[in-house]
């Protein structure tokens, strides 16, 4: 009997809740939607790296890269964390974070000053990456995280870099995203307090590039860069 077909399975839409992802203030707030999760991951630059060493807490800030559904951080090989991760042990479990700030909100009272956020939480196992294929592949996602196009502009790491390297990975398996929008929300026996109240937007944005004094005069801008 001929066998039919198999189309590769797609990632459902959204991730499942946990007792972990599910926040316990402002639930209405929480998205476990996966491309709301990817663009806010997309968009950051840090993440803070957060595990239990020695019975006590320590989050790092770190830099970090996506490549679908899994999340590469780097650092040097000497790193307890990342040392940690290792083939002689089970994983580390972490706990990873990016957080945006959109807007600074200024309410009539003190107690309803808040920001405009989107944030992701993460939490796994963090492993290590050891197979040399995807390793050259989470080092190009943490460059290309930074600046896109930028890992095809620069040497790639030489010998002694990559065994001074090391590279975890963690998996979107258990996450969520937690959003506040909107304006101030005043009790409405404040609302004719004489206080200025609203929104203070913040942008991102990138000033021009200043190129390093001992680059060849005639090496032009790359346009990746331009774009920005």
């Amino acid at each position: 009997m001929q066998g039919t077909a198999q189309t590769p399975s797609q990632p459902a839409p959204a991730y499942p809740p946990t007792d972990r992802t599910v926040p316990t203030r402002s639930p209405d707030r929480a998205s476990y939607d996966r491309e709301l999760v990817h663009a806010i991951l997309d968009e950051g630059y840090v993440c803070h790296l957060g595990f239990v060493r020695d019975g006590a807490p320590v989050v790092l800030p770190t830099l970090y890269g996506r490549v679908g559904e899994r999340l590469y951080v780097h650092g040097s090989t000497g790193s307890r964390p990342l040392r940690m991760t290792g083939a002689a042990d089970p994983g580390l479990p972490v706990c990873l974070t990016v957080t945006h700030v959109d807007a600074l909100v200024l309410a009539r009272s003190a107690f309803h000053h808040s920001i405009n956020y989107r944030s992701v939480v993460v939490h796994g196992t963090a492993y290590e990456v050891t197979d040399p294929q995807e390793r050259r592949t989470a080092l190009d996602a943490l460059v290309d995280h930074v600046v896109p196009g930028r890992s095809r502009d620069s040497r790639p790491a030489d010998k002694k870099e990559l065994a001074a390297t090391a590279v975890i990975h963690l998996d979107l398996n258990e996450v969520s995203a937690k959003l506040r929008t909107g304006g101030v929300n005043d009790e409405p026996e404040d609302m004719a307090l004489p206080h200025w109240a609203g929104l203070v937007p913040l942008r991102k944005g990138f000033d021009a590039p200043v190129a390093d004094p001992d680059l060849d005069s005639g090496t032009a801008l790359p346009g990746y860069l331009a774009a920005l």
